[in-house]
């Protein structure tokens, strides 16, 4: 499997010039308030979070997806992939997992060869769990994702754009932790059959 370039790069997700930001949110619920970089966000967008997780809107489950073109002048990503997280007060970091594989392929889909990633757990409120842990599941769906594309390719049944290279977003206190469990599912590689 060849190896996807992987920057972390200490930025919040409301300042990134990219294709491609994606972040996650968890169950659309007054108890599930925005912290962080989600406030930034959300101001910069005008409310736009605030509007999308109200009632009978995004509903913030896990592995549900809402791709948002930002107004001109409000994000400098052109383009906004929101993965939802579910439940807040069951979270696991094994539910990254699934958001690594989302991301992976909705960048292909889109053509984007360079995402940006935020996973905006501890902005969405939820603590008690190391970045590392995080960033790991996240990249074991990642290139899970990458090893079946590059298979599929292989086998001539896909069309999609190859994602080169990503950057994870990382607060400063949190970037040492979160290379290394970037660095973690990397030297684990994908499993084949």
């Amino acid at each position: 499997m060849a190896q996807i370039p992987v920057e972390v790069l200490v930025k919040g997700p409301a300042d990134t010039q990219t294709e491609l930001q994606a972040i996650c949110l968890f169950r659309s619920d007054p108890s599930n308030a925005l912290h962080g970089s989600l406030i930034e966000m959300n101001g910069k967008l005008h409310g736009l979070l605030d509007f999308v997780r109200a009632p009978a809107r995004f509903q913030g489950e896990l592995g549900e997806t809402l791709l948002i073109t930002p107004k001109s002048g409000s994000l400098s990503a052109r383009r906004l992939l929101i993965v939802g997280l579910g439940d807040s007060g069951s979270f696991t970091p094994a539910r990254m997992d699934m958001v690594g594989e989302i991301v992976f392929d909705e960048s292909s889909r889109l053509g984007v060869k360079h995402p940006f990633f935020a996973p905006t757990v501890l902005d969405g409120g939820v603590s008690g769990f190391s970045t590392g842990d995080v960033a790991e599941q996240f990249m074991r769906g990642f290139l899970r994702a990458q090893d079946l594309e590059a298979g599929l390719k292989a086998q001539g049944a896909s069309a999609g754009t190859s994602v080169e290279r990503l950057t994870y977003l990382a607060g400063a206190a949190h970037a040492g932790d979160t290379e290394a469990g970037i660095r973690k599912a990397v030297e684990k590689g994908t499993p084949h059959p």
